[in-house]
């Protein structure tokens, strides 16, 4: 069985196959990374005032019925 493996694996048929599909690959152009790269931050600085936001109500919530900040 090892024997059947090891004939099946082809070191440079693998690499030409991979070079052959990276070939394929449509790369972006510098401005759409920018971009994209623009869009990740702003989503990221949303999501961490709504999260910011979020535990503020929760906390003020927890206090409120555990009647801690009396």
């Amino acid at each position: 069985m090892c024997e059947q493996l090891m004939a099946k694996i082809r070191p440079f048929k693998f690499l030409q196959e991979v070079r052959s599909e990276t070939e394929k690959v449509t790369w972006p152009t510098r401005r759409e990374t920018m971009i994209t790269t623009g869009m990740v931050f702003v989503m990221v600085f949303i999501a961490s005032i709504f999260f910011l936001l979020a535990d503020q109500v929760i906390r003020m919530g927890v206090t409120f019925i555990l009647g801690i900040g009396r």
